[in-house]
């Protein structure tokens, strides 16, 4: 890979976004699957699961696709998420962006996902999209 330039993996599952009151406990439900996050600020608790672990009734925005920046990224290292985020911006593609200790994880809506691949392997990046290791790096989304 050239410099600068990133492997990304598609996760399986589909997300949720979701909004709860400020007060809210940790939901059970928004702790299943092998990916969540929770973030909890003065405003809301923000939980991100996969979408069909998300109950009746509660605030969300689902049908987020997960690309998963390969990692673990130094902490010194600058503009990842904007070199990746920047192409999508130009082909008009919202994105959600999560942080972690080790990496950068990029939501995009699921009926943009084809288009948010061919952007990102645009500007030089590997995006493997067939699942837990067995996808090629050409595979279809």
């Amino acid at each position: 890979m050239e410099e600068g330039k990133r492997k990304l993996e598609l996760l399986p599952d589909t997300y949720a976004v979701c909004r709860l009151d400020k007060n809210a406990p940790v939901p059970d439900w928004g702790t299943r699957g092998s990916f969540y996050s929770i973030t909890c600020t003065a405003e809301e608790l923000s939980v991100v699961c996969p979408d069909a672990h998300v109950p009746g009734g509660v605030n969300k925005e689902g049908g987020w696709k997960i690309l998963k920046v390969e990692g673990p990224l130094e902490f010194s290292l600058t503009g990842v998420l904007a070199s990746l985020t920047a192409p999508l911006a130009r082909e008009g593609i919202s994105v959600f962006a999560l942080s972690t200790y080790d990496t950068d994880y990029l939501l995009v809506k699921k009926e943009q996902l084809e288009k948010a691949v061919r952007a990102l392997r645009g500007e030089g990046n590997e995006v493997k999209t067939g699942g837990r290791g067995q996808g090629e790096k050409g595979s279809r989304v």
